[in-house]
């Protein structure tokens, strides 16, 4: 159903046809995502197949209720450490990216530049001193790079009129903040009180603890 047409301008700003009904896309940061369901209830589990198309109707009835809510899809990003989450790996790859219009990014962990520092002398620990591993931790790198380049672009492409935006990262709010110039409303899925400034600049928010219900296997 996804125009990918250049769409129309006008002073800047991108114009879509909502006639139909209106299109939403997902932008999901998995680990922020994940993150906030186990600070609700650790032993959560989440039934994938339910989220898209239940975030959508959540957002529709919140910019316009009574319209017919579009489930474009849903775009999930994540991280992964390529020495010990092989499982995980192939979790995204053959059964969250085959899920109906779920698409998955995902990026292996990298090493951090710095090892951590003993807390009474603060000297870097760069090996453990019993097994000589490497002390350095890994963290993510350009996961939201990504998000932020395919919000715009797929915008810029009209492939969607409304986005839910699913992460507590303030980083998001120069995206948020952007595509609302446009005529696009970004929508913050939030775990409140969890990135309060990111839902104070996107057009509206949706509690997701408050319907986790409705997603759980």
């Amino acid at each position: 159903m996804t125009n990918v047409g250049v769409p129309p301008v006008v002073d800047g700003t991108i114009h879509t046809a909502t006639a139909a009904g209106i299109r939403i896309r997902i932008f999901v940061d998995f680990w922020n995502f994940t993150l906030g369901l186990k600070a609700q209830d650790s032993s959560f589990r989440p039934d994938w197949s339910k989220i898209g198309p239940l975030f959508t109707q959540k957002a529709c009835d919140r910019i316009s209720p009574g319209s017919t809510a579009i489930y474009e899809a849903m775009h999930v990003y994540g991280s992964f450490d390529g020495s010990k989450d092989a499982n995980l790996r192939n979790w995204f790859t053959n059964f969250l990216d085959k899920q109906a219009g779920v698409h998955v990014e995902v990026v292996p962990r990298q090493k951090k530049r710095n090892p951590p520092k003993c807390p009474s002398c603060y000297e870097p620990v760069s090996t453990c001193p019993k097994c000589g591993s490497d002390m350095r931790g890994t963290e993510e790198k350009g996961v939201d790079t990504r998000i932020v380049t395919d919000m715009i672009k797929l915008a810029w492409a009209n492939a969607y009129d409304a986005a839910i935006l699913v992460t507590a990262d303030r980083d998001f709010v120069p995206v948020a903040e952007f595509l609302q110039t446009k005529g696009i409303k970004v929508i913050h899925g939030a775990f409140p009180p969890g990135g309060s400034i990111l839902s104070q600049k996107c057009w509206g928010h949706i509690d997701i603890p408050k319907f986790m219900s409705e997603f759980s296997r």
